[in-house]
């Protein structure tokens, strides 16, 4: 079994198993496959409840015992997913590397994939061990056939990391942690072209704790996280495994667990992947996993294995998971806090917040409406043209185009666009148009319009506005309908959904830093309402969420995880229902990180059947001049496509040109 560094707590699922008789075990396993069929579930309740040491003695015994070699029995009695996940398990850590990257490299094409998550994430130690591991079962220099098998950047990167000479001194040096900042800056965003070179020596050398500092740093040098930096100076494989590398130093259980969620996310499972981690990450930090796993995906590893797989090898799968954390008492307080500052860091650094969409330089605003009247005069409407100035104007200029062309032509803009384009390209288009606040009160004014009410366009708008914004927009919303915005939401809504919603409307959220003391009493005072109390605890939320300032908000989260060892997100989840549940956990998700917010909400706008074009809509005005690069970088980071691609593959004609305009570039 993997020895924890000392003073470390052991984070693995599987222990020693105590008692341990090599040779009763090895018999046990023999009678398993004696004869005809195999007894399967004896075979995976066994292997799945010794460490790996303890295999390795049962194949000694086994093979002195009866003369056969174990893996080879098991091989042929087993088949499937299932032989390759108890196989796996039985074979020494180096060595169960060593066939994966053997199997990457072997016949036709690569999978880079493969060896971007073992050569990114294994310690110094762990490289040496799989390089000899590898000599000995192939007789053949692994260096060598990666060499042969790759090119360019990508196999410098990976010869790099196969020298496992990364420096493992936590002492570090202040002055090269600003000289590395500066260098991969030059490198990067400085130079015409990259220097990769640098990137390589710097990423694929210095320490863990060092490059930790060295991230940090940039982020608040140059306003943007290195991963961003990356992706707009690296590409191909090369990106991925400099991504790879960046999250491992960062935090390798959380690199993990994405990985595990991506296997089975969608249609179908990637099941060499996750037999690969499960295997590997079983004796090491499978406990870590589990809980960022849970904290960011809201659900368990468990219940994901169990809704995704079947058989005997589900059951090998939870047994090597070990546990169940949507279960009670299930909750890891170390975990809890690695899973906690997974978003604090980012949330509290100073981000500098872009949009996609910013005013035109030599903008000449009768040009323009010129233009635009020519487009929509005579037999047909030139879109293109349209398309082209509106989506490339900030919106203080479409408002000076709308003056012009009224002064010019006596003419209503918005009318003629209104007459002469139409569906989701008008929609698109005359949202851009409005001033942002009156593009707000409308879209909350339809969302309360007719039979029915859009629950989601009005958490959406009021739980992610800042106080100056929710003020315009009541501004508007009484100038436009001649009714202000409270009495629109208290005869259209209800109950403690009503109250907070108008909380949030009044637009009086506090805006100083952070009270530490306030903020235990407040995390304690949501802690310490009984389970079940429903009334009291929204009654509570809705005091302390809508009213306290983002800065305290996250030191408020933060104090609640030290409390319960639960994200509030997830009580949220667990004790409430309904727009209620809806709209606190929108505050929460804004006030931890709102480009993501924004991200996922477009996410879903798009996948599965059909699209929710207002959605998609009403997010990309909306956030067009304010965030939108940051939700660009965000959606790339979660959902591993460009938003620009998301876009492409889910919409079309006009519209999808629009769209584009505004989503600024492809990531």
């Amino acid at each position: 079994m993997a020895k924890p560094a000392q003073g470390a707590k052991y984070r693995g699922s599987i222990h020693d198993f105590p008692g341990f008789d090599p040779s009763q075990d090895a018999e046990a396993l023999y009678t398993a496959m004696k004869g005809f069929g195999s007894d399967k579930e004896a075979i995976l309740e066994l292997i799945t409840s010794r460490s790996n040491r303890q295999r390795q003695e049962i194949c000694q015994s086994y093979k002195s015992l009866y003369g056969k070699d174990l893996l080879a029995d098991l091989k042929y009695e087993l088949t499937g997913k299932f032989e390759r996940l108890i196989v796996g398990l039985m074979r020494p850590l180096s060595y169960c590397d060593a066939k994966e990257i053997k199997d990457a490299i072997s016949g036709i094409g690569t999978d880079e994939k493969c060896l971007i998550e073992i050569l990114a994430s294994r310690t110094n130690e762990q490289i040496h061990q799989l390089v000899a591991a590898y000599k000995d079962a192939y007789e053949r220099d692994l260096e060598a056939d990666i060499i042969g098998d790759t090119s360019g950047h990508f196999q410098k990167m990976l010869v790099v990391l196969l020298q496992g000479t990364r420096e493992e001194d936590d002492v570090v040096s202040e002055d090269l942690v600003q000289q590395d900042v500066q260098d991969l800056y030059e490198a990067g965003e400085l130079k015409w072209g990259t220097d990769e070179a640098q990137f390589i020596y710097i990423l694929g050398n210095r320490s863990k704790q060092h490059l930790r500092l060295v991230f940090d740093e940039y982020l608040k040098t140059m306003g943007k996280p290195i991963e961003a930096s990356i992706r707009g100076e690296l590409s191909g494989d090369f990106e991925k495994l400099m991504l790879a590398v960046v999250k491992c130093i960062r935090s390798t259980p959380e690199y993990f667990a994405e990985r595990l969620f991506k296997a089975m996310k969608g249609l179908g499972t990637r099941d060499n992947t996750l037999i690969r981690i499960m295997v590997s990450r079983s004796e090491l930090d499978m406990l870590d996993i589990r809980e960022i796993f849970r904290t960011k995906y809201e659900k368990s590893l468990y219940s994901m294995i169990k809704n995704d797989t079947s058989g005997d090898y589900k059951k090998a799968l939870l047994k090597l998971c070990g546990g169940d954390d949507d279960a009670a008492g299930q909750f890891f307080p170390e975990a809890a806090q690695v899973a906690y500052r997974m978003w604090e860091l980012s949330a509290v650094a100073r981000v500098e917040l872009r949009g996609t969409v910013r005013p035109v330089d030599n903008f000449n605003p009768d040009a323009d409406a010129k233009a635009l009247r020519k487009a929509m005069k005579g037999l047909g409407t030139d879109e293109d043209t349209i398309i082209d100035i509106i989506t490339h104007r900030s919106n203080a200029q479409r408002q000076q185009i709308r003056q012009i062309f009224k002064s010019h032509f006596g003419r209503d803009l918005m009318a003629d666009l209104k007459s002469e384009i139409s569906g989701d390209l008008a929609r698109l288009i005359l949202g851009l148009m409005m001033p942002p606040a009156h593009y707000d009160a409308k879209q909350l004014k339809k969302a309360m319009e007719g039979a029915g009410t859009d629950e989601k366009a009005l958490i959406e708008i009021l739980a992610t506005r800042t106080n100056a914004e929710i003020r315009a927009i009541c501004e508007a919303y009484k100038e436009d309908y001649h009714k202000s915005l409270e009495d629109a939401l208290s005869s259209d809504t209800s109950g403690h959904f009503k109250r907070i919603l108008i909380s949030l409307a009044t637009g009086n959220r506090e805006e100083a830093g952070e009270d530490r003391d306030q903020a235990q009493e407040d995390a304690q005072e949501i802690a310490d309402t009984p389970s079940g109390d429903k009334t009291s605890l929204e009654t509570r939320f809705m005091t302390i969420l809508c009213t306290r300032s983002y800065p305290h908000l996250r030191r408020v989260f933060q104090e609640f995880v030290k409390m319960t060892n639960y994200d509030i997100e997830h009580t949220i989840k667990k004790e409430m229902s309904g727009d209620v549940r809806d709209v606190f956990v929108a505050i929460v998700q804004s006030v931890k990180n709102k480009p993501l917010f924004f991200a996922d909400k477009l996410y879903k706008s798009m996948k599965g059947a059909g699209t929710d074009e207002k959605a998609l809509t009403r997010i990309m005005v909306s956030r067009s001049e304010i965030d939108l690069l940051n939700i660009r970088q965000e959606f790339i980071e979660k959902y591993d496509k460009s938003l620009h691609q998301a876009i492409e593959g889910d919409t079309s004609g006009d519209f999808l040109k629009a769209l584009l305009a505004i989503c600024g570039g492809e990531d």
